[in-house]
């Protein structure tokens, strides 16, 4: 296929504005798959994206188009709308020369619109605008069109009215894709270049690379080079995406397909990474490099919250450790790393962007590889100063902390959060965010009735149950957003947990001062109920340094040593009371709690 007729293009939304249903629609169309194959969310490849009726992962498709005769290669990527899957948006943004920018008839522009938005403008796409679910009864196409002049600067007849669902007005958006969308730009007869944007593994073709092919042709057989990792091999297969892979002689230069690379192991083939043929270099690698320039590839992602994933039995810690591989593999934006803690065992330490994106892994350790982990606090990475010391040293949990005499500072990670809404539920989203250390930065109206709030707040703050609560307070209707803007230095301290005088590394974590006695008291009183009595009083309690901020006790068991007498003398009865009373005293100064793993559960799940 001539590269003059080649189209490369995405479809950007907030979540749950039609995207994969849009897709649909453009498959039937260009008959890409047959009606008695049709499902709804076709492109939406797990069972959890069908259940969740959200999209996780990327997914590209090839469709064959006609118009004036003239025949068309259409190759489409569906994107995923959450704020925690933006790093598969911009992995996506990079592989192709346009979008369809996609608005709700009944919503509006959310908080996601703009951050993909802005996302496609740097990378310098041609922007098609589209108003979806025109057919429901309370559309209101006008005031949304306002919305995106409003955001996008563009004309109003630019702007394309379309239903998903029933396809009305998706065959004049396919034309315009095909008129305004630029064709690829690149030259088939030089030295492969082809941009990874996404993987899998493959049990019989090993790492299979999602690519877009910038440069030079590549075919089965071929041998090839991964520039970053330095790696070799001959290629397995090529072929494109129907949705399903399909196996095909070639790719071409401005070609989107998938290529297996036969390599076992996921660290050879990473996502950003360029792929070139090896036969193009001299034999000496390092040499490589100076030939060839690689693609830019992507900015690396930085995950967010920290959680530890721990196996429940001991012996499933390798294969854990090959399913984490795995996930990492198909998802650029997870990380991990081996941890161990004495109360739970070897376990790993993982990074992710959000609290979604914990809960989807979680979910598809379970589903894919039958694992069920247990699951640590979620939390953040904080910078701190120690005195006598350059510089600043990242920590990832409270256990890392040094003593309160040698730390100078501490930073936390700062959000820029836009928060989109009716204008009615701003006093309620006031109200939420007076209960965070957000503090707020500007009101901006899109039009009479819909605002954008924005605030700096920590992101402690913002992982927690802010979304939940945001949703609460405005009936569902507010939709937010949030980009880490820096560190910030703040009056943060180092909570200890304390169970008959010994203290619980695993229980430890970072607050801020003003909120230390609150969260102190609740993990006591959680723990009062989680771990079981003694024949001697156990003692909880929270600790900042030296002071006790938080108490509880957990009675002891109260044998009737005097069951037994029959009469006599009171003494008797005293007597055998000091005894058991001096026993007490002996088991409460040797006496060890073993705390079940069903109390650290209590305490350490998110």
């Amino acid at each position: 296929m001539n590269q003059k007729n080649v189209r490369n293009f995405a479809i950007i939304a907030h979540i749950d504005h039609g995207k994969s249903t849009l897709s649909d629609r453009f498959l039937e169309l260009t008959k890409t798959v047959e009606k008695r194959d049709m499902k709804a969310q076709l492109l939406d490849q797990m069972d959890l994206e069908r259940e969740r009726g959200i999209t996780i992962k990327l997914q590209p498709v090839r469709m064959n188009y006609e118009l004036d005769g003239q025949k068309y290669v259409l190759n489409l990527i569906d994107t995923p709308g959450h704020v925690d899957f933006g790093y598969e948006v911009s992995r996506s943004l990079a592989a192709v020369e346009g979008v369809v920018l996609l608005v709700d008839a009944t919503k509006g522009v959310q908080a996601q619109t703009l951050s993909n938005l802005y996302l496609a403008i740097e990378q310098g796409l041609e922007i098609i605008p589209v108003v979806n679910k025109v057919d429901l009864p309370n559309a209101d196409a006008p005031k949304v069109k306002k919305e995106i002049i409003h955001v996008l600067g563009c004309k109003e007849e630019e702007i394309f009215e379309v239903s998903g669902k029933t396809g009305l007005g998706v065959d004049k958006l396919l034309e315009e894709i095909v008129r305004t969308i630029p064709h690829p730009r690149g030259d088939a007869e030089k030295p492969l270049r082809a941009l990874i944007f996404d993987s899998k593994y493959d049990t019989y073709k090993g790492v299979v690379a999602y690519v877009r092919v910038l440069d030079g042709r590549v075919k089965r057989d071929d041998e090839v080079t991964m520039m970053a990792g330095m790696a070799d091999s001959d290629v397995v297969e090529v072929g494109y995406f129907k949705p399903d892979m399909q196996k095909f002689d070639l790719l071409t230069a401005g070609d989107i397909g998938y290529l297996a690379t036969g390599f076992k192991s996921v660290e050879f083939c990473r996502v950003g990474d360029t792929i070139t043929n090896s036969r193009m270099y001299a034999n000496d690698k390092r040499m490589k490099t100076n030939l060839i320039v690689p693609l830019p590839g992507y900015k690396k992602v930085t995950p967010m919250v920290y959680a530890s994933f721990y196996p429940t039995e001991g012996d499933d810690y390798n294969f854990m450790r090959d399913a984490l591989d795995k996930l990492k593999l198909n998802d650029a934006a997870f990380e991990f790393e081996p941890e161990s803690s004495q109360a739970l065992g070897r376990g790993f330490r993982c990074g992710f962007l959000g609290m979604l994106h914990l809960e989807i892994i979680q979910s598809r350790l379970e589903r894919e590889f039958e694992i069920s982990p247990t699951i640590t606090t979620p939390s953040v990475v904080y910078e701190i100063e120690v005195k006598n010391k350059p510089g600043r040293t990242k920590i990832y949990s409270a256990t890392e902390m040094p003593d309160a005499s040698v730390l100078d500072k501490i930073y936390e990670p700062y959000a820029k959060l836009d928060i989109i809404s009716p204008a009615t539920y701003l006093g309620s989203i006031m109200e939420v965010m007076r209960n965070t250390r957000g503090q707020y930065v500007n009101t901006e109206y899109i039009d009479s009735e819909r605002i954008i709030l924005t605030f700096d707040c920590p992101l402690t703050d913002v992982i927690t149950n802010l979304h939940d609560d945001l949703k609460s307070a405005s009936s569902g209707y507010a939709s937010l957003n949030y980009e880490i803007r820096d560190y910030r230095s703040n009056d943060l301290v180092k909570m200890d947990i304390l169970v008959a005088n010994e203290k619980y590394d695993a229980f430890s974590r970072i607050v801020p001062r003003e909120k230390a006695v609150s969260e102190g008291k609740a993990i006591v009183e959680k723990l009062k109920n989680s771990v079981p009595k003694q024949n001697f009083l156990i003692v909880l309690q929270a600790a900042i340094g030296g002071k006790i901020i938080a108490r509880e006790n957990i009675q002891p068991y109260r044998k009737d040593v005097t069951g037994y007498l029959y009469g006599g003398d009171v003494t008797r009865k005293n007597k055998l009371l000091d005894k058991q009373k001096r026993g007490k005293k002996k088991m409460k100064n040797l006496g060890k709690v073993n705390i079940p793993s069903d109390a650290f559960l209590a305490v350490l799940k998110k």
